[in-house]
C-alpha cells in the first residue's frame, strides 16, 4: 500500500485528505491512502516518518512550510529562493522538497487578472506569501507585504500604515493570513474596504469558506474577487506528479 500525507497544525478541516481520499475512488486507485498528521511541533515529524515507513510523500501547510527546511535532505531551487517548501518526496529515507504552491498559485492568479491589475499587498509573511512574492516576481508585478507589525529592513507595512493613496496605487490585493478560515469566518485582514472599486482585484488563498468576508468585503465594492480552491487543486495535482515522478 502506497502512502502519502499532509503534515501541519491544526488540520481538523484538512483539504488535501478529501481530495486524495475522493481522487483515489474517482480514478480507482485501490493501492494508495493519505493521511492527515496533525502535529504540535514540527519536532514530532521525524518519529511521524518512522512510524509510517511506507510513506512514499507529504504535503505541508500552515504553520511548517519554513519549518520544515532543516529537515530536508535536498531542497529544489525554489524552494531554496523563497525558503518555503509544502511538497516532500521521500527516497530511500531521504526528503527531497518542493514547492508546488508557486505553479497553484501563479495558474490560479492569472485567470482573472487583467491588464489594470499591476500592483500588489501580500498580506502576511509567511511561507505561503513567499510562494506568491516568488510569482508576482516572475510577472514583474511590484508587491508591498503587509503584517500586523511594520518591519522597515523588509519593507513591511503595518495594516495601519495603508493610506486611501496606497489603496488605489496597490489595486491587487492577495491574502496570504489564515484569517476568514472557517470556523473563524467573521474575521478578515484590517483594511479600509470602503476604499476600494472595480479596479481592485481581490485574491484569498484561504479556500474555506469559499468566499470569505475579505472576498465578500471586495465584492461589495465591486472589486474582481477569487478564492483559494484552484490554487489548492492544482499544487495537489502537482505534488502527485513528483510523489509519482
Amino acid at each position: 500500500m502506497r502512502e502519502y500525507g499532509l503534515i501541519g497544525y491544526p488540520l481538523s478541516h484538512s483539504f488535501s485528505q478529501k481530495y486524495f481520499t475522493e481522487k483515489f475512488i474517482r480514478e480507482g486507485i485501490a493501492d494508495a491512502v493519505f493521511h492527515a498528521f496533525a502535529i504540535p511541533s514540527i519536532t514530532d515529524l521525524p518519529p511521524t516518518l518512522q512510524s509510517h515507513p511506507a510513506l512514499q510523500g507529504f504535503a505541508i501547510t500552515i504553520p511548517y512550510k519554513r519549518a520544515i527546511i532543516p529537515y530536508l535532505h535536498q531542497a529544489h531551487g525554489a524552494v531554496v529562493e523563497m525558503d518555503a517548501c509544502n511538497c516532500v518526496k521521500i527516497i530511500n529515507g531521504q526528503l527531497y522538497g518542493y514547492n508546488t504552491d508557486v505553479i497553484g498559485f501563479e495558474k490560479s492568479f492569472l485567470e482573472k487578472r487583467l491588464p489594470q491589475h499591476n500592483k500588489a499587498l501580500v498580506l502576511g509573511t509567511g511561507g505561503a506569501a513567499s510562494a506568491v512574492a516568488f510569482v508576482l516576481n516572475k510577472l514583474s508585478i511590484p508587491f508591498q507585504y503587509v503584517s500586523r507589525t511594520a518591519n522597515i529592513s523588509t519593507g513591511t507595512l503595518a495594516y495601519g500604515d495603508i493610506t486611501a493613496d496606497i489603496m488605489a496605487q496597490f489595486n491587487i490585493i492577495i491574502n496570504c493570513t489564515p484569517l476568514g478560515t472557517y470556523p473563524q469566518i467573521d474575521t478578515a485582514p484590517d483594511l479600509p474596504y470602503h476604499l476600494l472599486n472595480a479596479s481592485h482585484y481581490l485574491f484569498d488563498l484561504v479556500y474555506n469558506p469559499s468566499k470569505t468576508k475579505f472576498l465578500q468585503l471586495g465584492e461589495a465594492q465591486g472589486a474582481t474577487i477569487k478564492n483559494g480552491y484552484d490554487m489548492l487543486v492544482l499544487q495537489a495535482e502537482e505534488n502527485w506528479i513528483i510523489w509519482n515522478s
